[in-house]
């Protein structure tokens, strides 16, 4: 079946294109006269292409007998002044773009049918056009026509008891228009002058490629093609079995996918739905993404490295590119300094200065307190104290400590 379909372009892009397929459009309605939404759903004005003939078509069995032959007698007529321009070469058959109702309301219909039973004629079955009787027996002798889209939707059910559905889009895999078999009709409901024209889509049985989704799909056919033409021909008034040929599954070749589930609330509209699902989480796949890290690092021109460089609040020198040294590193902050053991000197200015100045016999009370910075060795216990060595606490270490500034000054 066919519940749902995508038309997300303007009918002027429709016109163009079925022109160019060598489908020739002779009257279009505005942009505004059709839906543009990828959530077309019953009940919306859609796009038919059909041959430009009087709404009336042969009588129904339920109409009177007067009704009927003023009907045929009309077209006998009209037949008999097409017969006449054919023989001037006058072209006559012209085909026309035209805003119908999605869901046919059948011409004798005297009052507007509830949704129920709008829903019911959306779709007409093709083995229901083999018998020349029922309801379609009107449409499918004269009214024949065409639904223009982009692509159906249709809902894989899965899980137990098919609870759970997952929608799917169906295009054509060349990314052209997609043109369904369609019946249309035309009716005034009873005290109201006004016309409602109305069309449904002709489904057939599913080809190899949809029959895991579905069992039933729409009747394709190819723009521009003889079966179009033959289907569209207003000349044939009789249902014949070339007729009913053309309606079977589609053979080219199409494309189907799965969307975003938010396609499944009528109302809704976005060009996503007609995305694939899988495209979308594949932006972030990461092979994608090292395969498009690749392609630019061939792409892009080789660049000598560069050293970075390094910016400290407060340091007006400028680092050096391409260059390192520590006469261009930055400033070095401010900070506490421990004292070295004597016997390691730190900088060359110690070392002169311990060379120059003779080390004191007996320790200062300041170094008495302290241990070296570099041995485990603990320093040698003043005569006047009581600790023993080793056992002075950390914190009076720390405390007594002499910053590397303090030392410069002396």
């Amino acid at each position: 079946m066919c519940g749902r379909y995508a038309l997300g372009v303007r009918l002027a892009y429709v016109q163009h294109r079925l022109q160019e397929q060598g489908m020739p459009v002779d009257e279009a309605p505005d942009d505004d006269a059709v839906r543009e939404t990828y959530n077309f759903a019953p009940g919306n004005f859609g796009a038919v292409y059909r041959a430009d003939i009087s709404e009336k078509g042969h009588s129904h069995a339920t109409q009177g007998a007067d009704t009927e032959h003023q009907t045929r007698d009309q077209e006998n007529e009209k037949d008999a002044v097409s017969s006449k321009a054919n023989a001037q070469g006058d072209k006559v058959v012209k085909y026309k773009l035209q805003s119908m109702k999605w869901g046919l309301v059948p011409f004798w219909t005297k009052r507007q049918p509830d949704y129920g039973s709008t829903m019911r004629t959306i779709n007409c079955r093709d083995d229901s056009l083999i018998e020349d009787s029922g309801m379609w027996t009107t449409m499918k002798r004269r009214k024949r026509c065409i639904v223009v889209c982009q692509g159906f939707y249709e809902w894989l059910k899965k899980g137990p008891g098919g609870k759970e559905k997952i929608p799917h889009f169906v295009r054509r895999k060349d990314g052209e228009l997609m043109c369904f078999a369609g019946l249309w009709d035309c009716v005034s409901y009873e005290g109201s002058d006004d016309k409602l024209y109305t069309y449904t889509i002709i489904t057939t049985s599913s080809n190899s490629y949809l029959k895991f989704l579905h069992d039933r799909m729409p009747v394709i056919l190819d723009a521009g093609s003889e079966e179009m033409k033959n289907w569209l021909d207003p000349k044939q008034k009789t249902w014949s079995k070339e007729l009913q040929s053309i309606l079977k599954p589609y053979e080219g070749e199409l494309e189907c996918y799965p969307v975003p589930k938010e396609v499944g609330k009528v109302g809704n509209n976005s060009p996503n739905f007609i995305v694939p699902v899988d495209s979308k989480e594949n932006k972030s796949n990461i092979a994608n993404f090292f395969a498009n890290a690749r392609k630019d690092k061939s792409d892009s021109p080789k660049r000598e490295p560069v050293s970075p460089k390094v910016e400290i609040a407060g340091d007006e020198r400028p680092t050096k590119d391409a260059e390192w040294s520590e006469d261009n590193a930055p400033k070095p902050t401010p900070a506490v300094k421990r004292e070295h053991s004597p016997d390691i000197p730190n900088t060359k200015e110690e070392s002169k200065k311990q060379k120059v100045d003779p080390a004191p016999e007996e320790p200062s009370p300041q170094k008495k307190k302290l241990r070296s910075a570099t041995h485990n060795t603990p320093m040698k216990k003043s005569s006047g104290s009581n600790a023993t060595a080793g056992s002075q606490r950390i914190t009076s270490f720390f405390k007594n400590d002499v910053t590397y500034e303090d030392r410069k000054q002396k």
